[in-house]
């Protein structure tokens, strides 16, 4: 069993979702069925679950990518369906799909994406020299992103989410295909900015990185959380299963998902 990390630096609620629902139009079941959960500075929050479970929905929702059909997304004390423009700037995000320009350098990536939150000049050359190096790029900063092995790509990716110092970082399955260093310097990285004070909400279907990396772990399925609390406390209060994977598979079956 991976040691229980540190709590949350703060309990101030950065990200505070209350009763988030959301139906599909033509979907016969909710894909979110009143999903409730607040996230606090400094904590890192994992989102488990198998497939269909909600997961990307909720990222999609909570970072304010998509409406919910009901409740209510409190994000910086602001309420985040009315003041969408005005969160984003604190918010990052690195999706599963890879979301930089291929023909481009991994530099001229990181311009760009900084350009878009208002950063320029000397503060914006600084910002993308210090992200590259974070994730190991430095080296390859000038190479096109398109002959990035699959590792580099996910690192860029991360580069890509935290150009612009983001209080509130939404990292979903980052580190899926990845070699065991690229795995490494990006749990690193995500170490140092929980340090920092930044609040994450962190997806992955690897529970020994759920169960070394989080504060906090939310299991859900069918839309809606089933069991939450530190992932050691979890294992603690069902003591048949003798880890966070046997846990998730005790809790949501062992049934094969598309």
């Amino acid at each position: 069993m991976a040691p229980e990390t540190s709590p949350p630096c703060s309990e101030t609620p950065i990200l505070a979702a209350d009763n988030i629902v959301k139906q599909y139009p033509g979907a016969a079941v909710r894909a979110l069925d009143g999903l409730t959960l607040g996230v606090a500075e400094g904590e890192i929050y994992g989102l488990l679950g198998p497939n269909g479970a909600g997961k990307t929905t909720a990222v999609s929702i909570m970072s304010t990518l998509m409406a919910p059909t009901a409740g209510q997304l409190t994000v910086l004390g602001d309420n985040a369906l009315q003041k969408r423009s005005r969160i984003r700037r604190h918010i990052g995000l690195a999706p599963q799909e890879i979301a930089l320009y291929e023909a481009l350098s991994a530099r001229e990536n990181l311009s760009y994406f900084g350009r878009m939150y208002g950063l320029k000049g000397a503060a914006l050359q600084e910002r993308v020299a210090a992200c590259l190096d974070a994730v190991g790029l430095t080296p390859q900063a000038d190479q096109r992103v398109g002959v990035f092995s699959g590792g580099m790509k996910r690192r860029a990716n991360l580069a890509a989410a935290i150009i612009h110092a983001p209080r509130l970082l939404f990292l979903d399955e980052p580190t899926v295909g990845v070699d065991a260093q690229s795995r490494a310097l990006i749990m690193d990285l995500l170490t140092g900015l929980k340090g920092d004070g930044t609040a994450m909400v962190y997806t992955t279907h690897t529970m020994e990185e759920a169960e070394a990396l989080c504060d906090t772990v939310a299991i859900m399925d069918a839309g809606r959380i089933i069991v939450e609390g530190p992932p050691a406390h979890l294992i603690a209060d069902h003591p048949e299963a003798d880890s966070l994977g046997g846990l998730f598979l005790q809790l949501t079956g062992r049934t094969l998902r598309d």
